[in-house]
């Protein structure tokens, strides 16, 4: 039935923005006509909360397994992460600001994951070569 998800992050600088996905964060990307990148991502994951009163809308987190490394790979890249990473019940959490302004969450589960994300993903072989004598 679903497949997959489609997120939008809604930018004053798209282009920047885009530079940023792809370039900084290497995602993956095609063109759907006219420029318009859409970016391959991992497997998600999807919660729902209870609304705040005013504030109705959605968010979006970036996820990572280590966010010390993580962190520390953004900032070598120029990117400003918001200090101190916060500790959460449900994992570790910072937020940086994208080149267009928006300001996007990452963060390392501290939580159980659904599925075929609890899995370890598997480590890809490395290919056998013959030792010479």
């Amino acid at each position: 039935m679903i497949n997959g998800a489609h997120a939008i992050i809604f930018s004053n600088d798209e282009d920047a923005d885009r530079g940023f996905f792809k370039d900084v964060l290497g995602l993956d990307s095609v063109d759907a006509g006219g420029g318009w990148l859409i970016f391959a991502l991992p497997p998600s994951e999807l919660a729902v909360h209870p609304a705040e009163a005013g504030n109705p809308g959605q968010e979006i987190y970036l996820m990572c397994e280590d966010i010390d490394r993580t962190v520390s790979d953004l900032e070598s890249r120029g990117i400003t992460v918001e200090r101190p990473i916060s500790e959460q019940r449900w994992g570790r959490l910072a937020f940086f600001r994208l080149p267009g302004g928006g300001r996007l969450g990452i963060y390392q589960p501290g939580h159980a994951r659904p599925g075929d994300l609890a899995k370890p993903a598997a480590k890809p072989r490395r290919p056998r070569t013959k030792m010479s004598r």
